[in-house]
């Protein structure tokens, strides 16, 4: 599986949401989209990473931006999870079925352990990858470096 590169079209995406909505990638443009991956729902470093987006959403919004928290757990556990976390406006999407179908796209799926990598890819305006890293599983992503290419320091 190959990794998505910078400038690729961004595979686009209808996934249900932690209240049951549907989320499709191309109703964003206009908009860049952070795409916030983490491995699993409930384990300390993915709890840390989707609280942050939370906390971080208004500076998401000053700089034209959408972030989404995926991982390939089913609804029921992000709709959970979400709640714990007390999530108000994160939308966190379940890549659960087709089985990490989503992550397999953006080539950032673990087949061997059923789970995607911790990775951050920014869509730009047009719906192309802007940017990506992909982060040790055990490594809080870096929010101050997705705010630095979304403000284009």
């Amino acid at each position: 599986m190959k990794l998505i590169n910078v400038g690729d079209d961004a595979p686009n995406f209808t996934l249900t949401d932690n209240n049951d909505q549907y989320v499709t990638l191309t109703n964003f443009r206009g908009k860049k989209v952070l795409l916030s991956w983490h491995p699993l729902a409930w384990t300390p470093v993915c709890t840390d990473q989707m609280r942050a987006l939370e906390v971080n959403y208004e500076n998401f919004q000053n700089l034209n931006t959408i972030p989404l928290g995926f991982s390939v757990d089913p609804t029921p556990c992000k709709k959970i999870w979400a709640h714990a976390l007390q999530l108000k406006m994160l939308k966190i999407l379940s890549d659960f079925w087709p089985h990490g179908k989503t992550a397999k796209e953006y080539g950032i799926f673990r087949e061997q352990g059923g789970y995607s990598e911790r990775a951050n890819i920014i869509i730009d305006e047009h719906g192309k990858v802007m940017w990506l890293k992909v982060y040790p599983s055990a490594q809080l992503p870096d929010l101050n470096e997705v705010f630095n290419v979304l403000s284009g320091s």
